[in-house]
């Protein structure tokens, strides 16, 4: 049995909570369990993506939350050891900055958690501290509700790469 098909077995409680580590946002963990079966990848993506936009500003907020500051390791609120681990490697390129670069990005971080009050939310998988800089200069320009909506997009990336993750490790695990 694959994986998809124990987590589609799994009671609504289960699902969500095996799931969460991929966004952090407890309604949204819902409501992906809520909206299976779901038998491929494509169609837990769009499922995925259903459910994110449903939700509310408060529940992209918890999402938001159960991140690390770029450039950090401890994250704002409570978050999985999985959630924890993909961070560090999602953020990998930018840990391997020179120590202007990483002063640059804790002024950035300062800066826009005191524009926008919260913190940045970037995909950073694959981009360096330069890319997330450049990212982070063009994004202090827009409005608050278009920041609100960058960042929400910038979650549904980050989630998408981690249910691929999560498939291919339990997979992996299933398997064995």
């Amino acid at each position: 049995m694959s994986f998809i098909e124990q987590w589609n077995s799994m009671s609504a409680d289960e699902a969500a909570a095996a799931v969460l580590p991929c966004c952090g946002s407890q309604a949204w963990a819902q409501s992906l369990a809520a909206r299976r079966p779901l038998s491929t990848l494509p169609e837990l993506l769009a499922a995925s993506d259903a459910a994110w936009w449903s939700l509310h500003a408060v529940d992209w907020q918890q999402a938001f939350d159960s991140h690390p500051r770029i450039g950090e390791k401890k994250p704002q609120a409570a978050a999985t050891d999985a959630s924890l681990a993909w961070s560090k490697g999602e953020q990998s390129l930018a840990e391997t900055c020179d120590a202007e670069a990483k002063h640059l990005l804790a002024l950035g971080n300062i800066a826009y958690e005191e524009r926008f009050g919260r913190i940045l939310i970037v995909c950073a998988t694959g981009k360096t501290t330069q890319q997330i800089l450049t990212q982070l200069e063009h994004r202090m320009h827009n409005t608050p509700e278009a920041e609100l909506h960058e960042t929400a997009e910038q979650q549904r990336e980050i989630t998408h790469i981690r249910l691929q993750k999560w498939l291919a490790e339990h997979e992996g695990a299933t398997q064995a």
